[in-house]
């Protein structure tokens, strides 16, 4: 599996591990990007090219095209499985295992609440706009929503009031499911921002929200992550 790291010059000992998970149009430059800033923050950054199996995102110029020939024949279980293997090697390449993160963003924000109830190692997930409800179908039999009792760490998801693909009554459905499970996560919605407000090489960036998002996940993996053991 094809995937692209990022970690601090030096690094005395093991590095927590963030796994960044891409958004629809695979790892391009802005997850390199995010990996790369979060480096500077003092983890080991991986992101795996998760539809490397299926195809390559490259190879399609619409998103329609995109998502009904590539990314809906991508199974969420290969995902999580292919997920637990980044995980793995990341502890054998100068990851620590004990503090593994996961933040993912659009399709990759989805990834990150199901990788949440999935792997009981994990330590802390953000989920940047991923979507909260949806078709049950044979490679997507879970969401979210359904997941909110399952959740083995504590989520932080990050919204946009103006988006349009994620409305505003799913977003709080997630959050009567979660207090429903007593789930330890919380969901800030941004009043002024849409879908992928933290994609700055898209029109949706919005920048206040982008960057308070940002420091809201730093402080969400110091405070749940960073515990060893």
């Amino acid at each position: 599996m094809p995937a692209w790291h990022a970690r601090p010059q030096a690094a005395d000992g093991p590095l927590p591990v963030v796994i960044v998970v891409q958004e629809i149009f695979g790892v391009h430059e802005h997850i390199r990007d995010i990996c790369r800033r979060l480096a500077q923050e003092g983890y080991l950054a991986i992101a795996p090219e998760l539809y490397f199996r299926q195809g390559d995102p490259n190879d399609y110029s619409d998103i329609p095209t995109l998502f009904s020939e590539l990314v809906s024949k991508v199974p969420d279980a290969q995902v999580l499985a292919d997920l637990d293997h980044v995980a793995n090697w990341a502890a054998r390449n100068g990851g620590d295992a004990h503090r593994l993160l996961i933040t993912g963003f659009c399709w990759g924000g989805r990834i990150a609440w199901l990788y949440a109830a999935h792997n009981p190692q994990l330590k802390a997930a953000v989920a940047w706009y991923g979507k909260l409800v949806g078709d049950k179908t044979l490679n997507s039999p879970k969401h979210p929503v359904d997941i909110a009792t399952d959740l083995n760490a504590p989520v932080l998801g990050l919204y946009g009031a103006q988006d349009g693909s994620i409305p505003l009554d799913t977003v709080e459905t997630m959050r009567h499911a979660l207090r429903a499970a007593n789930a330890e996560a919380e969901i800030v919605v941004y009043p002024d921002a849409g879908h992928a407000f933290n994609a700055d090489y898209r029109p949706s960036y919005h920048e206040e929200s982008a960057k308070d998002g940002w420091q809201r996940m730093l402080a969400w993996f110091a405070q749940y992550g960073e515990k060893r053991g």
